[in-house]
Formats: structure tokens, C-alpha cells, sequence
């Protein structure tokens, strides 16, 4: 499969992310992907048969983590130079219509 993965593919995934790319970046790109693929794949093939389902990442549920508080973020002016499309004046983003 990740020898598979080409120039098309990664153009085809720029154009998603809405990302411009120069031919030069996207051979890079592909062939990056397609080692992080191909190692993908060396990781599937590990049996992990006697290793025990985890229902959490971490060993003990009630680890502590940091409290879920307000934090200083980008501010609407940076988030919204980066949108695509943005409606400035209301706040908003513009986002393709999902639902008929």
C-alpha cells in the first residue's frame, strides 16, 4: 500500500487541508508518507495477541492531569488570517455546507 501512495495522492490530500504545495515538496511529501506508511504497515504485522485490551491510555484512570481552565490562546485576528474563508466582522468561520 505505501508504495502505492503518489504525487496525486498527496496533492489530493494538500488540496484538503488546503495547502499549496511546489512539485519539489510534493515528491518530498510522498516519499515521507510513504516510509511513514510502510512503517505503519511493519507495525501492524506485531502480534499482539497476549498483550491485554487496555480501556485506557494510561495505567491509572485518576492520573492527575492539568486542570481544564481558561488559557491565553491566538486571538481572532491570527485564526482568522489563516481561514480559508472567515467572515471577520461577525467572528465566523465559513465552512462548506455539510447537511442538505
Amino acid at each position: 500500500m505505501a508504495s502505492e501512495l503518489g504525487p496525486d495522492d498527496v496533492e489530493r490530500v494538500a488540496r484538503l487541508a488546503r495547502l499549496r504545495l511546489t512539485p519539489q515538496e510534493t515528491e518530498r511529501f510522498a516519499g515521507q508518507l510513504r516510509r511513514i506508511l510502510a512503517y505503519a504497515e511493519q507495525v501492524q504485522q506485531v502480534d499482539t495477541s497476549a498483550v491485554p485490551p487496555m480501556s485506557h491510555p494510561f495505567p491509572d484512570p485518576e492520573a492527575p492531569l492539568r486542570d481544564d481552565e481558561e488559557r491565553p490562546s491566538l486571538g481572532a485576528g491570527a485564526t482568522h488570517r489563516n481561514a480559508p474563508e472567515a467572515d471577520r466582522d461577525a467572528g465566523l468561520f465559513k465552512v462548506p455546507r455539510v447537511l442538505g
